[in-house]
């Protein structure tokens, strides 16, 4: 048996890489490939799996002649693979689900306390050698214990977060298709409410976004969403960029419709919308949800070892459509 081919769009981490090595054939373009170009590798006939990351677009024009048996994503989220176009085309698609919880459950929170403290601000201000000493009303923030925190989905991310919102006295409210049962709820249960989406929305304090990118949660927070919240109120999103209206974004916190955003992801990375980088009253982080050294390590392991088992014949630990592997 011939040994598999990976196209490994961009390196994985370790051991990411010496695994993809033991097991085949690794081909790692010497730069990020254009549409054109991955749409031609993928149907070359000279690749077996492909190791993908966010950045790579597998939409239906990419796949429509496609010969890849599989698609490894190195991420949780897949929303840059039409899983439609992957499945009628027989390619089992992989994600690496579970491992970055907690990290970015702890980069929401950073969000929160940086955004309501003014952190950014306060630092900027200490390094252009303005402080001068304690004053009453110097860069005066916003209370975190006390305030609520609404959770628009209700997934392990937004669970973690809950938890780690309870521990610093917030109240917290989620939204999701339906209330989760009581039971279900772990060692939460009793210690969040559900509401609907419009009450999370009028009510929070802080109002966090975890929801997946779908046609449904494009641009969930616009202009009619922001201009409900209070203007005490501030957004953070460490889900997908595109679930928040960027420049309706911008207008809301220059015209003070609402306090203040913490985002580490951005509707058109890696660009931001325009206006957003000179604003103040934000914490923009470049996409750093899962960046710890163990996560990335552990991702790329997961992500390697999908890559391998599509490759070898098996079936996959994490495939997102496995309804190909029956077919």
């Amino acid at each position: 048996m011939t040994d598999p081919t990976f196209l490994v769009t961009t390196p994985l981490p370790e051991p990411g890489m010496h695994m993809l090595r033991a097991a085949g054939k690794v081909v790692v373009p010497e730069r990020q490939l254009t549409a054109d170009e991955l749409t031609t590798a993928c149907s070359s006939g000279g690749h077996d799996i492909v190791v993908a990351q966010l950045t790579d677009v597998l939409d239906k024009a990419t796949l429509a002649t496609a010969t890849v048996r599989g698609i490894s994503n190195f991420a949780v989220g897949y929303d840059n693979v039409d899983i439609t176009a992957a499945t009628d085309r027989g390619i089992l698609v992989c994600n690496t689900p579970g491992v970055l919880t907690a990290a970015t459950a702890d980069v929401t929170m950073l969000l929160i306390l940086s955004t309501a403290r003014r952190c950014v601000e306060a630092d900027g201000y200490l390094r252009s050698g303005q402080f001068r000493g304690w004053q009453p009303e110097l860069l005066l923030g916003s209370d975190v214990t006390g305030a609520a925190l609404g959770l628009v989905g209700f997934g392990r991310i937004a669970r973690a977060t809950a938890e780690r919102a309870l521990g610093f006295g917030m109240t917290v409210h989620y939204t999701a298709r339906h209330p989760v049962p009581h039971d279900d709820l772990g060692p939460l249960a009793g210690r969040v409410r559900f509401a609907e989406l419009d009450e999370i929305v009028r009510t929070s304090d802080f109002l966090s976004l975890h929801v997946p990118l779908t046609a449904d949660t494009h641009h969930l927070v616009n202009t009619d969403t922001l201009r409900a919240m209070k203007p005490t109120a501030y957004l953070i999103n460490t889900a997908r960029g595109p679930i928040v209206d960027e420049r309706a974004l911008v207008t809301a916190l220059r015209d003070g419709e609402i306090a203040g955003a913490g985002l580490d992801v951005y509707e058109q990375e890696p660009e931001v919308a325009e206006g957003l980088a000179e604003l103040p009253n934000t914490t923009l982080l470049p996409h750093l949800g899962s960046a710890t050294r163990s996560v990335r390590a552990t991702m790329a392991r997961l992500c390697a070892a999908n890559a391998i088992a599509m490759a070898r014949g098996d079936m996959p630990e994490h495939a997102v459509n496995p309804e190909v592997w029956g077919a």
